[in-house]
Protein backbone atom coordinates (compact mmCIF):
# COMPACT_ATOMS: atom_id res chain seq x y z
CA UNK A 1 0.00 0.00 0.00
CA UNK A 2 2.68 2.28 1.11
CA UNK A 3 4.40 2.03 -2.62
CA UNK A 4 1.73 2.79 -4.16
CA UNK A 5 1.18 5.81 -2.71
CA UNK A 6 5.09 6.58 -3.16
CA UNK A 7 4.56 5.85 -6.72
CA UNK A 8 1.32 7.99 -7.01
CA UNK A 9 2.85 10.95 -5.44
CA UNK A 10 6.06 10.28 -7.73
CA UNK A 11 3.68 10.51 -10.74
CA UNK A 12 1.92 13.56 -9.85
CA UNK A 13 4.88 15.76 -8.92
CA UNK A 14 7.14 14.82 -11.94
CA UNK A 15 3.92 15.86 -14.12
CA UNK A 16 3.62 18.96 -11.99
CA UNK A 17 7.74 20.44 -12.13
CA UNK A 18 8.29 19.18 -15.60
CA UNK A 19 11.22 17.37 -15.09
CA UNK A 20 13.06 20.72 -13.89
CA UNK A 21 15.93 18.85 -11.53
CA UNK A 22 16.70 15.99 -10.88
CA UNK A 23 16.61 15.28 -6.67
CA UNK A 24 19.02 12.66 -6.33
CA UNK A 25 21.98 14.76 -8.39
CA UNK A 26 20.91 17.50 -6.08
CA UNK A 27 21.82 15.48 -2.44
CA UNK A 28 24.46 14.26 -4.65
CA UNK A 29 26.21 17.24 -4.36
CA UNK A 30 25.15 18.15 -1.52
CA UNK A 31 26.58 15.10 -0.03
CA UNK A 32 29.64 15.42 -1.97
CA UNK A 33 30.43 18.71 0.00
CA UNK A 34 30.02 17.81 2.89
CA UNK A 35 32.36 14.44 2.41
CA UNK A 36 35.32 16.85 2.07
CA UNK A 37 35.16 16.69 5.68
CA UNK A 38 37.01 13.51 7.34
CA UNK A 39 36.43 15.22 11.19
CA UNK A 40 35.80 18.79 13.05
CA UNK A 41 35.66 19.90 16.31
CA UNK A 42 33.48 22.98 16.79
CA UNK A 43 32.46 25.27 19.75
CA UNK A 44 28.62 25.93 20.15
CA UNK A 45 26.39 28.18 21.97
CA UNK A 46 22.70 26.93 22.69
CA UNK A 47 19.97 28.88 23.70
CA UNK A 48 16.90 27.44 24.05
CA UNK A 49 13.01 29.33 23.74
CA UNK A 50 10.99 26.83 24.96
CA UNK A 51 7.52 27.97 26.68
CA UNK A 52 7.49 27.54 30.50
CA UNK A 53 11.31 26.67 30.79
CA UNK A 54 14.06 28.92 31.82
CA UNK A 55 17.25 27.76 30.64
CA UNK A 56 20.33 30.01 30.53
CA UNK A 57 22.62 29.67 27.49
CA UNK A 58 24.92 26.13 27.63
CA UNK A 59 28.31 25.79 26.19
CA UNK A 60 29.30 22.79 24.52
CA UNK A 61 32.09 21.50 22.13
CA UNK A 62 31.24 19.17 19.41
CA UNK A 63 32.94 16.53 17.78
CA UNK A 64 32.61 14.49 14.38
CA UNK A 65 34.51 12.08 12.50
CA UNK A 66 32.99 10.39 9.45
CA UNK A 67 30.96 8.33 8.87
CA UNK A 68 28.87 8.75 11.81
CA UNK A 69 30.68 9.48 15.24
CA UNK A 70 29.49 12.32 17.03
CA UNK A 71 29.91 13.77 20.65
CA UNK A 72 28.78 16.99 22.42
CA UNK A 73 30.62 18.08 25.46
CA UNK A 74 28.83 20.61 27.43
CA UNK A 75 28.84 22.47 30.90
CA UNK A 76 24.96 21.69 31.29
CA UNK A 77 21.85 20.08 30.14
CA UNK A 78 21.14 21.01 26.37
CA UNK A 79 17.78 20.20 24.40
CA UNK A 80 18.82 19.52 21.26
CA UNK A 81 16.61 17.40 18.43
CA UNK A 82 18.32 13.93 17.29
CA UNK A 83 17.96 15.68 13.56
CA UNK A 84 20.25 17.69 13.68
CA UNK A 85 22.64 18.64 10.64
CA UNK A 86 24.72 15.82 11.25
CA UNK A 87 21.71 13.11 11.22
CA UNK A 88 20.15 15.22 8.66
CA UNK A 89 23.39 14.78 6.45
CA UNK A 90 23.70 10.72 7.04
CA UNK A 91 20.49 10.80 6.39
CA UNK A 92 20.88 12.09 3.21
CA UNK A 93 23.69 10.28 2.65
CA UNK A 94 21.73 6.95 2.62
CA UNK A 95 20.28 6.68 -0.63
CA UNK A 96 18.99 3.20 -0.73
CA UNK A 97 16.60 3.86 1.66
CA UNK A 98 14.52 6.42 0.34
CA UNK A 99 12.45 7.78 -2.75
CA UNK A 100 13.48 11.13 -3.60
CA UNK A 101 10.96 13.55 -5.05
CA UNK A 102 11.44 16.91 -6.90
CA UNK A 103 8.66 19.46 -5.66
CA UNK A 104 9.53 22.38 -7.42
CA UNK A 105 11.06 26.12 -6.34
CA UNK A 106 11.26 28.50 -3.56
CA UNK A 107 13.67 31.16 -2.13
CA UNK A 108 14.44 30.86 1.63
CA UNK A 109 15.82 34.41 2.83
CA UNK A 110 16.01 35.73 -1.05
CA UNK A 111 18.05 32.96 -2.33
CA UNK A 112 16.36 30.48 -4.80
CA UNK A 113 16.05 27.40 -3.73
CA UNK A 114 14.96 23.63 -5.00
CA UNK A 115 12.91 21.75 -2.63
CA UNK A 116 13.32 17.85 -2.47
CA UNK A 117 11.51 15.55 -0.40
CA UNK A 118 12.26 11.99 0.81
CA UNK A 119 9.86 9.00 1.80
CA UNK A 120 11.63 6.32 3.40
CA UNK A 121 11.48 2.90 2.09
CA UNK A 122 10.59 0.44 4.30
CA UNK A 123 8.51 1.07 7.29
CA UNK A 124 9.78 0.36 10.26
CA UNK A 125 12.18 4.26 9.74
CA UNK A 126 11.51 6.45 12.72
CA UNK A 127 11.05 9.27 9.84
CA UNK A 128 7.53 9.76 7.90
CA UNK A 129 9.04 12.22 5.63
CA UNK A 130 11.72 14.41 4.87
CA UNK A 131 11.47 17.77 3.07
CA UNK A 132 14.65 20.03 2.06
CA UNK A 133 15.04 23.43 0.40
CA UNK A 134 18.52 23.37 -1.43
CA UNK A 135 20.66 26.40 -2.91
CA UNK A 136 21.52 24.73 -6.12
CA UNK A 137 24.34 27.16 -6.90
CA UNK A 138 26.07 26.27 -3.38
CA UNK A 139 24.88 22.75 -2.77
CA UNK A 140 23.65 23.67 0.93
CA UNK A 141 20.84 22.85 2.58
CA UNK A 142 19.27 26.26 4.19
CA UNK A 143 15.73 23.94 5.44
CA UNK A 144 14.81 20.74 6.48
CA UNK A 145 11.68 19.77 7.98
CA UNK A 146 11.88 16.65 9.11
CA UNK A 147 8.88 14.59 10.15
CA UNK A 148 9.21 11.19 12.57
CA UNK A 149 7.46 8.96 14.71
CA UNK A 150 9.47 9.92 17.71
CA UNK A 151 9.56 13.82 17.69
CA UNK A 152 6.58 15.01 15.61
CA UNK A 153 7.62 17.53 13.57
CA UNK A 154 11.29 19.28 13.83
CA UNK A 155 11.99 22.23 11.17
CA UNK A 156 14.97 23.22 10.67
CA UNK A 157 17.01 26.55 9.15
CA UNK A 158 20.65 27.01 8.24
CA UNK A 159 23.08 30.23 7.95
CA UNK A 160 26.62 29.35 6.66
CA UNK A 161 28.87 31.77 6.47
CA UNK A 162 33.08 30.70 6.49
CA UNK A 163 33.02 27.18 6.08
CA UNK A 164 30.08 26.85 3.77
CA UNK A 165 32.51 24.89 1.13
CA UNK A 166 32.17 22.32 3.78
CA UNK A 167 28.38 22.38 4.35
CA UNK A 168 29.03 23.59 7.89
CA UNK A 169 26.71 26.17 9.35
CA UNK A 170 27.64 29.39 11.38
CA UNK A 171 24.41 29.05 13.07
CA UNK A 172 21.36 26.84 13.16
CA UNK A 173 17.79 27.27 14.48
CA UNK A 174 15.28 24.21 15.34
CA UNK A 175 11.42 24.60 16.00
CA UNK A 176 10.24 21.76 17.64
CA UNK A 177 6.47 20.48 18.53
CA UNK A 178 6.78 21.05 22.27
CA UNK A 179 4.52 18.12 23.06
CA UNK A 180 6.01 15.65 20.88
CA UNK A 181 9.67 16.44 21.12
CA UNK A 182 11.39 14.50 24.08
CA UNK A 183 12.55 16.74 26.64
CA UNK A 184 15.09 15.96 29.02
CA UNK A 185 14.04 14.37 31.97
CA UNK A 186 15.47 17.18 34.63
CA UNK A 187 13.64 20.11 32.60
CA UNK A 188 10.24 18.19 31.57
CA UNK A 189 8.43 18.62 34.42
CA UNK A 190 8.03 22.40 33.87
CA UNK A 191 6.01 21.46 30.58
CA UNK A 192 4.02 18.33 32.24
CA UNK A 193 3.20 20.46 35.23
CA UNK A 194 2.22 23.40 33.23
CA UNK A 195 0.07 20.82 30.79
CA UNK A 196 -2.30 19.37 32.87
CA UNK A 197 -2.46 22.61 35.62
CA UNK A 198 -3.49 24.97 32.53
CA UNK A 199 -7.08 26.22 32.35
CA UNK A 200 -7.60 26.41 28.56
CA UNK A 201 -4.93 24.00 26.44
CA UNK A 202 -5.83 25.88 23.53
CA UNK A 203 -3.71 28.63 24.70
CA UNK A 204 -1.13 26.15 25.79
CA UNK A 205 2.17 27.12 23.24
CA UNK A 206 3.01 23.96 20.74
CA UNK A 207 6.06 25.30 19.43
CA UNK A 208 9.74 26.08 21.19
CA UNK A 209 12.68 27.08 19.33
CA UNK A 210 16.52 25.81 20.04
CA UNK A 211 19.07 28.36 18.61
CA UNK A 212 22.53 27.05 18.12
CA UNK A 213 25.40 28.98 16.93
CA UNK A 214 28.81 27.35 15.69
CA UNK A 215 32.43 28.61 16.11
CA UNK A 216 36.03 27.96 16.58
CA UNK A 217 35.38 25.10 13.75
CA UNK A 218 38.75 22.82 13.43
CA UNK A 219 38.49 20.80 10.03
CA UNK A 220 40.16 17.49 9.24
CA UNK A 221 42.67 17.90 11.99
CA UNK A 222 42.11 14.46 13.52
CA UNK A 223 40.44 13.66 16.38
CA UNK A 224 41.31 10.38 18.28
CA UNK A 225 38.28 7.52 18.77
CA UNK A 226 38.54 7.65 22.78
CA UNK A 227 36.74 11.17 22.30
CA UNK A 228 33.28 9.58 21.30
CA UNK A 229 33.36 6.54 23.97
CA UNK A 230 31.07 7.34 26.73
CA UNK A 231 32.65 7.62 30.34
Amino acid sequence: MKKSIVFLLTVFLIHSTGFSQDPRTLIAKVNGKFRQVENYQTDVVIKTEIPFIKMLPVTATLYFKQPDKMRMKSNGIAILPKQGFDDLLRALADTISYTAIYQGEDAIRSIPVSVVSIIPIEDSSDMILGKFWINPQKSLVLRSQITTRANGTILSEYVYGKYEQFGLPDSMTVTVDTKKFKIPKAVAADINNYNSSAKDPSKQSKKGKIMLAFTNYKINKGIPDSIFKEK
